[in-house]
């Protein structure tokens, strides 16, 4: 009786996973500390989607086969939750978001890869990431003169024109 009282609630909507990689081979000792440089993407229905840069205003969102990253090893394959979305309006979202990061506004310290997997679980989900996965970044100040100039400037934010068709 008290077996039955006690059932699991059953999980609703589509699991939703951050795939994290390891991006240098220091990550072996360093991961230990809460520390490492690390790449990570979301994936969703089969699909992994990742943010990363160029020279031109296309979107810097990819689509990839699950934890097929550039050859990468995968550190870790987290649970992040469940989305309620449905095949075709993650698409259509991620669609959406890709607008959002276009691949000239990425930077390594202030709009990463990492940026965008949080920005995507928090709205598939309604939780972030880790914050072991993004921790160098957002301690940028203790090795910011070691960067290659440039690399530690915030990127200009995108200006959208607003238009006015009263006539």
């Amino acid at each position: 009786m008290l077996c039955g009282m006690m059932r699991k609630k059953k999980k609703t909507g589509t699991p939703v996973y951050i795939n994290v990689y390891d991006l240098m081979p220091v990550n072996r000792f360093v991961y230990w500390f809460g520390l490492g440089f690390f790449h990570s993407g979301v994936q969703v229905y089969g699909v992994e989607y990742a943010f990363g840069g160029s020279d031109n205003s296309k979107p810097g969102i990819v689509k990839l086969e699950p934890k097929h990253f550039q050859g990468l090893q995968v550190r870790k394959s987290i649970l992040i939750g469940r989305t309620e979305m449905n095949e075709e309006e993650c698409r259509e979202f991620i669609k959406k978001m890709a607008k959002e990061y276009p691949g000239n506004s990425y930077n390594i310290i202030f709009r990463n890869c990492n940026h965008f997997a949080n920005d995507a679980s928090k709205r598939l989900t309604k939780k972030s990431l880790p914050g072991w996965i993004n921790r160098l970044a957002r301690l940028n100040f203790l090795y910011s003169c070691l960067l290659p100039d440039g690399w530690n400037e915030t990127p200009p934010r995108q200006v959208v024109a607003a238009t006015n068709n009263k006539k």
